[in-house]
């Protein structure tokens, strides 16, 4: 009889620990899915601001075409992007372009000047800042999920349901510092 309630009370605990951690695992994954919702709504909100920056600046310097289909292309990259790595390569990729169109900005004091081509930057900047807090808020979390999926006894967990690592979302440090936006006053 002992024996039997020994029995119960081990299938009962492991079951409890397997039940808990299957539900650690679901509800990191979760959080990682809504931390890269965020990232993504921050990415379009940056990309939905580009082609307003790009229509103000070629009132000003037309002539600058190269510059303007770069910036078209590295936005249209990022919107057929679907990984994180993706996401990142078009990101960087879109960010060393519009540097470049800031560049091409600084010879034309009128378009520095020009209020709404200031708002769209202030704009922008602001988006950047909260696509480096998304970025780093899914990192951590994706960090979290992946830690817990390899660790035991999760591992077993991870085998048996097919829980899959998922990627960081990493951009280059040394193509982001060559981009700063900067607001003239």
């Amino acid at each position: 009889m002992t024996t039997t309630w020994i029995l119960i009370v081990i299938f009962v605990v492991l079951t409890t620990v397997f039940v808990y951690l299957y539900n650690q695992l679901v509800s990191l994954q979760n959080r990682a899915e809504n931390a890269w919702s965020q990232i993504s709504i921050q990415l379009k909100r940056r990309a939905d601001l580009i082609p307003n920056l790009v229509k103000i600046t070629r009132q000003y310097a037309d002539h600058e075409k190269n510059v303007f289909e770069q910036v078209s292309d590295a936005r249209e990259s990022l919107a057929q992007a679907n990984t994180p790595q993706e996401n990142a390569n078009a990101s960087e990729q879109l960010t060393v372009t519009l540097g470049r169109l800031f560049a091409v900005a600084e010879d034309y004091p009128d378009l520095k000047a020009d209020q709404n081509y200031r708002q769209l930057q202030e704009e922008l900047s602001s988006t950047e800042n909260k696509i480096a807090y998304a970025r780093q808020h899914y990192n951590d979390v994706v960090t979290a999920y992946n830690t817990q999926r390899e660790t035991f006894p999760s591992n077993i967990i991870t085998t048996l349901f097919s829980f899959k690592p998922l990627e960081l979302f990493q951009e280059s440090q040394q193509e982001t510092d060559d981009f700063t936006i900067s607001i003239d006053s």
